[in-house]
């Protein structure tokens, strides 16, 4: 996952788009980047690390102009510290272009094959953002007319880009001399939505991966770019949308609602707030079937995300609601941390235990999800170390199974805690004395329930269901290797060079 934003506004959006970035943080900390168009010209500041860190006032007055976009990267692979894979990329042929994205492709390999033998085109870092930003390159000149380009032109370039690239992709592109574009891919895997803010001088337009973007910034939500759907806002402020997709089907990523998007943000007409709390209330029922519930003493959520579920839960099972962890803000979240000796040690660092509400008690830990186990490992240990007499652990999502393929850092089933276990072998994996895991049916429930006209989601990483269709047994096997490889070289943990090969592809 990362954070995208594209702006066409009246006044200059240097300041607009940081601020947005701010807001969009938690879906990338690796790096950032801000382009603007001013005129012809593009002006762009990008660099590895938080937003705040890597913009200083002498940046910003770099970036002047009233169109723009945004990034915070979060790496699934390649490398964490090469800030030239930072976004947005730029190419000047046959039109002056800056694109950023979040998502992953999953045919980069051939991609970029055809991009050398057949359009002529150089990649130059192993990632997949710059294929898709080529990609859209040739489909322009194929469409375009000369160096005239229109809205038609530009929905058909992007009908070429959907029947050449697989997999996810939500996309903010500035045209020099024409606008801004945005698209989504035709399942919709990555959110995206636009919004409006009307001013003295004109219809602003805002698109963002997040409606909270929105929110804070003050732009009024319109609705969410459909999958396949493309929307061009030019250089008079006029927004066109076109579907350009032969196919589209929204399956959007359930993993955005379980633990990605903040709890603030509505997802495809769907608030992850109360999607949240409807986990909590099926969990409930599930921990009532399974656990002694008469010798539960309390419920503690494991910060932040699982807190909503947390609180139904309690609230279901009549028991009393605790924050028995104390966060420290300025470590990041380990979900997204590049090595596992990171990891580790930064869930001591990002967590602490209130010895209070652990002692002498029987505690029930709720978290939104278990990925590799580290961190519920650690915090099983922390709540024993408190003085919990016992503990129990429920996860408002499935056993993660799965690799994810489509932007998320779930790379290997040898890193998953579920592959190949059961639940009772999770159990004592992590050291806990019972767990319960939300059933996948349950989760989809969650939000269907909110919204009973999306049914189908994204659910790859829990039962290995790939929605595009193209993921073989063969190419997980492929960047299950690559990514062993590496891990097995030290350089992942080390942080030094995590370039992988360009099979295994460096997601937005």
């Amino acid at each position: 996952m990362c954070g995208i934003l594209g702006v066409m506004a009246t006044s200059p959006v240097n300041q607009l788009l940081y601020d947005g970035l701010m807001v969009l943080q938690h879906r990338g900390q690796d790096a950032a980047g801000i382009a603007t168009g001013d005129g012809d010209a593009f002006y762009m500041h990008k660099g590895s690390g938080l937003v705040r860190d890597v913009f200083r006032t002498r940046n910003m007055r770099a970036l002047p102009g009233n169109m723009g976009i945004a990034h915070c990267r979060y790496p699934t692979a390649g490398s964490s510290s090469d800030s030239a894979e930072s976004q947005p990329f730029y190419v000047n042929s046959p039109f002056g272009l800056v694109l950023a994205h979040n998502g992953n492709l999953t045919n980069t390999q051939q991609l970029q094959e055809d991009m050398f033998r057949q359009d002529l085109r150089h990649i130059n870092t192993s990632s997949d953002s710059e294929v898709l930003l080529n990609v859209l390159a040739h489909e322009l000149q194929e469409s375009a007319s000369g160096y005239r380009l229109d809205p038609d032109m530009i929905f058909k370039a992007v009908s070429g880009v959907h029947r050449r690239c697989k997999g996810a992709y939500a996309v903010v592109v500035m045209i020099a001399g024409h606008g801004l574009l945005a698209f989504r891919d035709p399942f919709g895997i990555r959110p995206l939505v636009i919004g409006s803010n009307e001013t003295p001088t004109g219809q602003e337009y805002l698109v963002a991966s997040e409606s909270v973007a929105l929110d804070t910034l003050g732009f009024k939500v319109l609705r969410d770019v459909a999958p396949g759907e493309a929307i061009f806002v030019d250089l008079d402020q006029q927004m066109h949308a076109r579907q350009c997709a032969d196919h589209p089907v929204l399956s959007p990523c359930i993993f955005e609602f379980v633990y990605l998007a903040r709890p603030d943000s509505v997802i495809d007409g769907v608030s992850v707030y109360e999607t949240r709390l409807q986990m909590g209330e099926y969990l409930a029922d599930l921990v009532a079937k399974k656990l002694p519930v008469g010798e539960i003493d309390v419920v503690i959520p494991i910060p932040d995300s699982s807190r909503p579920s947390a609180m139904q839960l309690a609230q279901k099972l009549g028991l009393p609601y605790r924050e028995g962890f104390v966060k420290n803000r300025y470590i990041g979240r380990t979900f997204i941390m590049p090595g596992q000796s990171v990891r580790r040690k930064s869930v001591r660092q990002k967590l602490n235990t209130v010895a209070q509400e652990f002692k002498g008690k029987r505690v029930l830990l709720v978290d939104d999800s278990i990925v590799r186990g580290t961190t519920s490992g650690e915090i099983v240990e922390m709540a024993r170390a408190a003085g919990a007499l016992k503990v129990y652990f429920a996860s408002a999502a499935p056993p993660v199974r799965y690799p994810n393929v489509y932007g998320i850092d779930m790379p290997t089933r040898g890193e998953l805690i579920a592959t190949d276990r059961t639940d009772e072998e999770i159990c004592r994996e992590i050291g806990a004395d019972a767990l319960v895991y939300q059933e996948l049916d349950t989760l989809k429930a969650s939000v269907s329930d909110l919204k009973p006209t999306l049914t189908r989601f994204d659910t790859s990483c829990f039962n290995g269901d790939y929605v595009t269709g193209d993921i073989t047994p063969e190419y997980l096997d492929m960047i299950e290797s690559a990514r062993n490889k590496k891990l097995a070289s030290g350089r992942d943990d080390q942080g030094a060079s995590r370039q992988l090969d360009i099979n295994l592809n460096v997601t937005g």
